[in-house]
């Protein structure tokens, strides 16, 4: 009997029945684009031996104009369809299947070249698109059918479409972007043709025993973006046209809304493609910010979808459904959609990864492989570093000693968990807990060890952490001075006009943490997330958008953050992920100050000025001052060991200090635990 009798149910396709309900969703990595074919069928064939039912790959570009980026991978060459073989065969022979994506970008293709309904720039690219003429569009027809026709050939179980997250075929499905009056714009029902043509033709050319996906926007969350009743109509038309299943894309990537980052609550979307079920007679999937075969189990018994895509989670935990179904639900590695190794990678042009798991699209290079001889391992440190260095140390079968001079495993992890937005830190620090629970590994909590107690170690690793740093401002003894740490670990009362001293990660989260009371952030609260951010049902208003906008709940404090860099507040935050962080701080009313000078704190406040002439002298008036002045590496007992000649490795951030790098820390520990 299985805990999810939902989740692991066969679906049956026609011509095919999937063995459970889970597909892993489309992430480009950049894994094809090193043209290592070893590389690229490696990851694919491992997730399938880890039980997902249906793989669907990165997007492939039907043709050059059609690439996200200039050399985006494709099936261009008989070449081409040799290399993806490999792949195909790969996943076959772990007992798996795969369904290729094509993705033509449209506007969005990071290109002079690109393409599209109208001649309008997207705001993410600098390039206006050239409208195309009729011809153009039946080029980009037969280029969509023969990547399609290529795909079977090269061994795929299927295609996906991609008609969603404002891509080319969304970009003629609404006014915003389409602008033509000939047959392929204008009404609704010219406007939907091109997508509808496209499966219908998709289908002829790979006959009826080929899976067919169609990624559907079900809410496009931008201004003039479709009506739910476009959506519903658009849906049947594709059915009819043979698509197999229907699946589900929330949100233009040019949409001001957050989708798939952490702040975003789990299953924040299932509620539209819920709409949609009896609509339509072929399998509908739902997606967005599912992470747990829990919410996967709980999704599919409220009858919200048919299937479940998870994307980000497989890079996390490549064995996911096996774990889910032998019972080890506790052991997957949880993905915490922190974005910083998957799709800040991917936007920077940088090979995708995971911060949990450092193995994720470098399987060929980074393995775990069993020792050759079992020794005894000692690591001083139970946060993210250490805790990863003791559980792959254990696993390949050294013996470790973990000590902590805390109660608990995480170590600035657990900060991280309170504050609002990041809840899914819990998970990391419980699956970390549990992955420490080993009866390789001597867990030694609540203690220091000497230098005379690793001195006979074989390894020692040290992965102390941090310090806050000193700022050094006159007047910073006073009692109105705190730090984030006590802050964070809820030591201090803090006043309702605070100053917050450093605008880098920590001051970021700090001064989120300060807007808060005391009850639930709106990640676990989706009708107040829904609010917060004015996504309303897109039955009411076109595009999902409400018309009185964003409704934040207001702060609880005037909070003035602040930092000695000239330059916007944030701009060193996450690629993907720091205009929300901005986003948020200002529908608060948090007032960011860039450029300052800290010249004395005073019972009033903090004193600051400008510039390198200290202009305009400024009081700015505080109960509270925070000091996030950044962090130095806490490295006495790595000094220590090195004065009396016991060589060690240091990580994490006893190695560096900045930011608090959780996914340095972890790659750190990853690697050299599979070294020792």
């Amino acid at each position: 009997m299985t805990d999810y009798p939902h989740l692991l149910a066969p679906l049956e396709l026609g011509h095919v029945t999937l063995p459970n309900r889970v597909l892993m969703g489309s992430m480009h990595t950049g894994l094809e684009e090193t043209k290592d074919w070893n590389r690229v069928a490696t990851f694919y064939a491992e997730r399938a031996a880890g039980g997902v039912a249906l793989i669907v790959t990165g997007g492939m570009a039907p043709n050059r104009e059609g690439g996200v980026f200039p050399g985006a991978a494709g099936l261009f060459t008989p070449e081409d369809i040799d290399n993806h073989r490999i792949v195909t065969d790969r996943v076959h022979e772990a007992g798996g299947r795969i369904a290729m994506q094509i993705l033509h970008a449209g506007r969005y293709a990071y290109a002079p070249d690109c393409v599209g309904p109208s001649p309008i720039k997207s705001p993410i690219s600098p390039f206006p698109p050239k409208e195309l003429d009729e011809d153009g569009i039946e080029k980009q027809i037969a280029d969509i059918v023969t990547a399609a026709a290529r795909a079977r050939e090269a061994g795929y179980d299927g295609v996906e479409v991609m008609g969603s997250e404002g891509y080319f075929l969304n970009q003629f499905l609404v006014t915003h972007t389409n602008r033509r009056e000939d047959r392929w714009g204008g009404s609704l029902e010219n406007r939907q043709r091109l997508p509808v043509e496209v499966v219908r033709r998709v289908r002829e050319a790979v006959g009826p025993d080929f899976i067919v996906i169609y990624r559907l926007s079900m809410i496009d969350l931008v201004p003039g973006g479709q009506t739910w009743e476009e959506v519903v109509s658009l849906a049947k038309k594709i059915e009819a046209a043979g698509a197999s299943i229907l699946n589900t894309g929330i949100g233009w990537h040019e949409a001001r809304i957050p989708t798939i980052a952490t702040s975003v609550p789990r299953r924040a979307f299932t509620w539209v493609t819920k709409k949609l079920m009896g609509e339509v007679g072929i399998p509908v999937i739902t997606s967005n910010r599912i992470n747990t075969p829990e919410v996967g189990e709980q999704v599919l018994a409220e009858g919200c979808a048919d299937m479940v895509s998870m994307a980000r989670p497989f890079l996390a935990d490549s064995q996911f459904v096996k774990k889910a179904g032998e019972g080890r639900a506790a052991e997957i590695a949880p993905c915490i959609a922190c974005n910083q190794a998957c799709l800040d990678h991917t936007f920077s042009g940088k090979m995708t990864s995971c911060l949990v798991n450092p193995r994720a699209c470098h399987e060929t290079e980074l393995s775990y492989d069993p020792a050759e001889a079992s020794r005894h391992i000692a690591v001083v440190g139970a946060g993210a570093a250490g805790a990863t260095v003791a559980m792959i140390a254990a696993q390949r079968g050294h013996r470790v000693t973990l000590w902590d001079k805390a109660r608990d495993v995480g170590g600035q992890l657990n900060m991280a968990k309170v504050i609002p937005g990041k809840e899914e830190f819990h998970g990391l620090v419980e699956w970390l807990t549990r992955m420490v629970d080993h009866p390789s590994i001597d867990l030694r909590l609540g203690a220091e060890p000497t230098v005379d107690e690793l001195r006979h170690a074989d390894e020692v690793v040290i992965a102390t952490g941090v310090l806050p740093r000193d700022p050094g401002i006159e007047g910073q003894d006073q009692p109105h001075v705190v730090d984030y740490i006590d802050v964070l670990r809820g030591k201090v009362q803090v006043g309702r006009r605070v100053a917050v001293v450093g605008a880098g990660g920590i001051g970021f989260d700090t001064a989120d943490y300060l807007t808060h009371g005391a009850g639930p952030s709106s990640t676990e609260d989706l009708p107040a997330w829904l609010a917060e951010w004015g996504v309303t049902d897109p039955e009411s208003h076109r595009g999902g958008l409400a018309p009185e906008g964003p409704r934040p709940e207001p702060s609880v404090r005037e909070i003035t953050l602040l930092q000695r860099k000239a330059e916007k507040l944030g701009k060193r935050l996450g690629k993907t992920t720091g205009w929300i962080h901005r986003a948020g701080l200002q529908m608060k009313g948090v007032k960011m100050v860039p450029g300052v000078n800290y010249e004395r704190i005073v019972p009033e406040g903090l004193e600051i000025s400008f510039g390198k002439n200290r202009e305009k002298p400024t009081l700015i008036e505080a109960d509270t001052i925070v000091l996030c002045a950044g962090q130095v590496s806490e490295r006495s007992l790595a000094d220590a060991l090195e004065a009396e000649g016991i060589a060690c490795h240091v990580i994490g951030g006893a190695d560096v200090a900045a930011e608090l790098d959780a996914k340095r820390a972890i790659d750190q520990g990853a690697r050299l635990a599979a070294r020792l």
